[in-house]
């Protein structure tokens, strides 16, 4: 199977409610490809391999089971839901973010007689401390120290036409995502192996040019003093350098520790993903407030990703949206384009 046949029919990859072998071994057969197929050619290298992709799909399956339900994403439930009055201003920012899915309009598209579907919405989430008003039985305080946060840059890049089909497509995706950071560790070492070949051959250019300055031509006029510093400095480095080499392995040993970085990474998916819940108790102007506040407040959910390579952090919700909820795609308005030329 190639490369581009891996991203094909995503859903069927992973299934969050049971494990099998067989998906154990196309999981693992998917790791090598998307990694380097050459891993392939050491020895047990399937087997070697497998076990630390169990334990990525536990993880996953794990995971993916601890998300809550589906929210209805609507202008006519954002007055009613603390969470959507929360994540948006007002109800005319959520056709906008849906707007911005070319995934989601993709969806609509290639299935007409779909009315609904699901997606990931996620936003950037910010958490600051300001000075405010706080209500104290029935006063009123000023610059009470508060934590106030945001929801911002709304993005839905992952969608399905059901729920059961767009949270298999999560796993598929996170296990990608898990591939990425072994393929980022793994490209360090080959850029070390090649800035170190490329530094061998520089020095031994430089180093036969200096040779050939003694023994040849050179040494009609004699071998300056400096020259020999020069060659003895250069034959120094190049040990040195085969030392470092040595220490990286033969194209063999790269094979080997590239099939054990994706295997560690693999083994221990937790250290480059974590996806919890978070609770907040939220005032209508996104203050957090202590359980025993007097002021209005609603308790609001939603779910957090923190991800290591770069880390970073992004909030998030399983959303469901009507197709009605999807603005009409702006054509050009060719008259106002016409006043520019």
């Amino acid at each position: 199977m190639g490369i581009l046949d891996w991203f094909k029919n995503r859903p069927a990859q992973f299934d969050p409610d049971r494990v099998s072998d067989e998906m154990i071994g196309a999981a693992t057969e998917k790791a090598i490809t998307l990694t380097n197929p050459r891993l392939k050619v050491l020895p047990a290298c399937h087997s070697h391999l497998a076990p630390a992709v169990g334990t990525t799909i536990e993880f996953l399956r794990a995971m993916i089971k601890a998300l809550p339900d589906a929210r209805p994403v609507s202008t006519a439930t954002w007055a009613t839901d603390p969470a959507l009055r929360a994540f948006f201003v007002a109800p005319s920012d959520i056709p906008k973010a849906l707007g911005r899915s070319d995934n989601l309009r993709t969806l609509f598209d290639k299935f007409p007689e779909l009315d609904e579907a699901c997606l990931v919405l996620g936003m950037a989430f910010n958490e600051q401390r300001v000075f405010g008003m706080a209500l104290q039985g029935e006063l009123v305080q000023r610059d009470v120290v508060q934590t106030s946060v945001s929801f911002s840059d709304h993005r839905a890049h992952i969608c399905g036409r059901d729920e059961s089909r767009l949270r298999r497509i999560v796993g598929v995706e996170a296990f990608e995502y898990l591939l990425g950071r072994a393929l980022a560790e793994i490209g360090e070492d080959r850029v070390e192996r090649q800035q170190l070949e490329a530094n061998r051959a520089l020095i031994r250019a430089r180093l036969r040019l200096l040779q050939q300055q003694g023994p040849g031509l050179g040494s009609m006029f004699g071998s300056p003093p400096a020259a020999r510093n020069e060659q003895a400095r250069l034959e120094t480095e190049l040990q040195e350098n085969e030392r470092q080499l040595e220490t990286v392995g033969d194209t063999q040993s790269a094979l080997a520790m590239e099939l054990e970085c994706l295997r560690d990474v693999l083994a221990n998916p937790e250290r480059h993903l974590r996806v919890g819940q978070r609770q907040l108790r939220l005032s209508t102007m996104n203050v957090v407030l202590e359980e025993g506040s007097s002021e209005r407040a609603a308790d609001v959910d939603f779910s957090v990703a923190e991800l290591a390579g770069p880390p970073r952090q992004r909030a998030f919700m399983v959303a469901r949206v009507a197709r009605a909820e999807l603005p009409a795609t702006q054509g050009i308005d060719f008259d106002d384009a016409a006043r520019y030329l």
